[in-house]
């Protein structure tokens, strides 16, 4: 029982903690991040010690960025990872090697530690923190930003250069003199073993698990699956050696074709959020404050000389291989600057092997997190010493040309009018992102050679951002039930105020609704009994010409009569009044042109 009072008494004190210094931070513009970093350092030992050992959080709050890693991995997709592979490999291999290569022989020459240390300090501090990266760019928009892609492409190889550089540590320290080939051999063989699980599950075994889940209609079911798909990926990742992380990318990677992608993604991004600022509260907490007293020039001294040499690093890195501008080259060298999660573990595995002293270690975490604090105080100061007028308009037009994922419309409904507008906009190459809840209407769409259908409900706030709706120029809903759309076109009128929303609507009454909220209606039977009239006429001995002029003068006139109702909508006897007055008014319109014909011919 005390235990489980420790455990609450924690939960509470991590999330009293949060609530007052992230809001705080992020009104004096720092950013969530450093806000949780704060957080962590106040409640941690060093300063009023509400939680004593900060390593019982620590394994927990890693799922904050195995969490990330998959939802990156969603992003993602093989064929995507396939267009980015001269970023991903070409600039991140040269960014590690560079920067590891600068840090390793300074270590080596200036500060005289041994060969194999310092190797594992150049290569760990070469590292950056992609939970820090991508959380900064994504508070100030920029992750679709040239110095963005760039930061992502480089953060995924340094994730996946983690992975060997871990295993790579040990033998440095001469850890693995004992054990045998057989053993090597017989490791080696779990790790293919474990990603080979992953691998067949993640194509074969869950689109069959995420179809049955998806037919119970029942959210939390749907939420247990996703957590059970990235914790377990990540488990057996870590119960075969490998990183979690990684395994959790894989993971994420595989399923990034899959129909109920931002499905996925919204059920994992509040827990996602979530332990992030757990693992960055732990980071806090993990600082030993003692050493900036006891050594405070040693300290500052180690922190600025890691920025002072990362940064231009990533600057030429940026300039030469990534190809970006000035301006683009220092931001990306301020995102990057800054230590990373896993040079914590990389680390810590060199201390216990006995490469690194205790007092050596605890000055690279007390850097690596001084190092994450300052990067949000450098972004500020560079967002307003580079003014707007500095980015010019080359940012569109290269968000337009590179960024293929985004999309022009959103359709919600894949129904036959939703299916309609995707085949024409998909035979024009616009590129479109299409919702919906029928599983079996989604495995109909994407039989046709892969439409971009997925899984979600279009009214559920986290999906429409999971499907990027707010990037996108248009709405389009074409579910078939009337409610569903004007509650649909409320939430997405809510959320994004100046999205031109077109809509299905049922019926007059329908339509009136529709334009309440904002949204362009489309009775979706008007133009096939138009069209349907058009054809009667015509075969009943009218001239298309004639048949034409009537379905036009019809169409006006009800344009007209529709406009006026939808200010008495809500009175049913003003609305009849409305409709007999219309009927008559057509009636002597079409006599009046059956009079103009008949002086014409005469």
């Amino acid at each position: 029982m005390p235990h489980e009072g420790n455990l609450l008494q924690a939960a509470v004190v991590f999330l009293f903690a949060a609530v007052l210094t992230v809001p705080l931070a992020k009104r004096l513009q720092l950013g969530a991040v450093l806000g949780y970093l704060f957080a962590g350092v106040i409640i941690g030992p060093s300063v009023l010690g509400l939680i004593g050992n900060p390593q019982s959080v620590a394994h927990i709050s890693e799922l904050g960025v195995v969490l990330l890693l998959f939802i990156i991995g969603l992003e993602l997709s093989p064929r995507r990872l396939w267009v980015m592979r001269k970023s991903v490999f070409g600039v991140g291999l040269a960014q590690v090697l560079l920067t590891a290569s600068v840090i390793g022989v300074l270590a080596l020459s200036v500060f005289g530690q041994p060969l194999n240390s310092a190797i594992v300090l150049g290569l760990g501090l070469a590292l950056s923190s992609t939970a820090f990266g991508l959380q900064s760019l994504a508070e100030r928009k920029e992750l679709t930003s040239p110095h963005g892609r760039l930061a992502f492409a480089i953060l995924l190889f340094q994730d996946i250069a983690a992975i060997p550089l871990i295993a790579l540590v040990p033998m440095l320290a001469g850890g693995t003199h004992d054990s045998s080939n057989a053993q090597s051999l017989n490791h080696g063989l779990q790790v293919l073993g474990g990603i080979a699980v992953v691998v067949v599950g993640g194509r074969y075994l869950l689109r069959p698990v995420f179809r049955v889940v998806a037919k119970t209609g029942l959210p939390e079911v749907s939420t247990a699956t996703a957590l059970l798909v990235v914790i377990g990926t990540a488990w057996l990742m870590d119960l075969v050696g490998v990183s979690m992380a990684l395994g959790a990318f894989l993971a994420g990677l595989l399923l990034a074709d899959s129909e109920y992608r931002h499905e996925l993604e919204a059920q994992i991004e509040p827990f996602k959020g979530l332990l992030l600022g757990l693992f960055f509260i732990s980071v806090g907490m993990g600082a030993n404050l003692g050493l900036l007293l006891s050594a405070p020039i040693t300290v500052l001294g180690l922190t600025l000389l890691l920025i002072g040499l990362k940064l231009p690093l990533l600057f030429v890195v940026g300039r030469l291989a990534g190809g970006l501008n000035k301006i683009s080259a220092i931001r990306l060298g301020i995102v990057l600057a800054a230590g990373g999660e896993f040079a914590f573990v990389v680390f810590k595995i060199g201390r216990d092997q006995g490469l690194f002293e205790p007092r050596l270690y605890d000055l690279l975490v007390l850097t690596i997190t001084l190092s994450m604090a300052v990067t949000p105080l450098l972004l500020l100061i560079c967002a307003r010493l580079v003014s707007p007028k500095v980015q010019p308009v080359e940012v569109p037009e290269k968000f337009r040309q590179i960024d293929t994922q985004t999309p022009r419309v959103v359709i919600a409904g894949m129904g036959r009018m939703g299916q309609i507008v995707a085949r024409i906009l998909r035979a024009q190459n616009i590129k479109f992102v299409a919702l919906d809840t029928s599983v079996e209407t989604i495995e109909l769409s994407r039989s046709f050679g892969g439409v971009p259908v997925f899984y979600g409900d279009p009214m559920r706030p986290e999906i429409l951002n999971a499907a990027k709706a707010g990037e996108a120029e248009y709405f389009v809903i074409a579910t078939d039930d009337p409610e569903t759309n004007i509650k649909t076109a409320e939430v997405v009128r809510k959320l994004y105020p100046h999205m031109k929303i077109i809509a299905r609507a049922r019926n007059r009454q329908h339509v009136h609704r529709l334009v309440d909220v904002g949204a362009e209606a489309i009775r979706e039977t008007y133009y096939s009994s138009l069209e349907m009239s058009r054809r009667t006429l015509v075969g009943l001995g009218l001239t298309q010409a004639q048949a034409d002029a009537r379905i036009k003068r019809f169409k006006h006139h009800d344009e007209q009569v529709l406009e006026a109702q939808h200010a008495v909508y809500d009175d049913a006897a003003k609305v009849l009044q409305t409709a007999q007055e219309a009927r008559a008014e057509l009636a002597r319109l079409f006599e009046s042109d059956q009079l103009e014909e008949e002086s014409r011919n005469t």
